[in-house]
């Protein structure tokens, strides 16, 4: 299974990039939040994060193979649990995530049905079982920041999660403990345990 492809972006559509990878080019389709990070990287050496499934019907013996890109590992997982959810599927998901992956983890987590069946296909019905199955496991996803990580990015968001974790066990809501999250991290500086991010949450506040 393929699940990292680097090479020039040599063509990107609505849907899909085109990777340039030594005497190949890969057809690698991608959900709209992707695209839009793409933009402007023509040319240039990108990095996808990719999963594998096969298009076509099975008893028909007509199945293709096809990619799907993410920028990164976050994301690719993301987009896995949300084709989990009974209705979705890897076609609906990929039609249907035109919002960056934070805001919908955040819709997710904070349970705005209005918001989720504003995305294509995510009727009223389909956002609630989203809702329903994800709920409790889109801490992660709804604090992904990009920037003010350590050089381990992976390291870095662990900490971010279990200190977000830590805040639920205090009797912070979810909202609220990602806002005093989000708000330390708006100062640059670097955590590299739970404990540095909850001293500065509440130096924070006392002031």
């Amino acid at each position: 299974m393929i699940t990292r492809i680097t090479g020039k972006l040599a063509a990107l559509s609505h849907d899909a990039a085109t990777i340039a990878a030594g005497p190949f080019e890969y057809e690698v389709f991608i959900p709209e939040f992707v695209r839009r990070q793409l933009q402007g990287k023509l040319g240039d050496d990108v990095s996808l994060r990719t999963i594998e499934y096969l298009e076509g019907t099975p008893g028909r013996g007509n199945l293709t193979p096809r990619m799907i890109g993410f920028m990164s590992d976050a994301e690719r997982e993301f987009f896995d649990a949300i084709c989990s959810v009974d209705g979705v599927g890897v076609k609906k998901a990929l039609r249907s995530m035109v919002r960056p992956v934070r805001e919908v983890a955040v819709a997710i987590e904070e349970q705005d049905v209005k918001q989720l069946s504003a995305l294509p296909g995510i009727g009223a019905g389909l956002a609630e079982r989203i809702i329903a199955k994800l709920r409790r496991k889109m801490a992660k996803f709804a604090l992904l920041v990009q920037k003010d990580l350590p050089a381990d990015q992976d390291a870095g968001r662990g900490v971010i999660n279990d200190a977000y974790e830590a805040l639920i066990s205090l009797g912070h809501s979810a909202t609220d403990a990602r806002q005093k999250i989000e708000t330390v991290l708006e100062s640059g500086k670097k955590f590299k345990s739970i404990e540095e991010i909850l001293e500065e949450i509440y130096r924070s506040q006392s002031r």
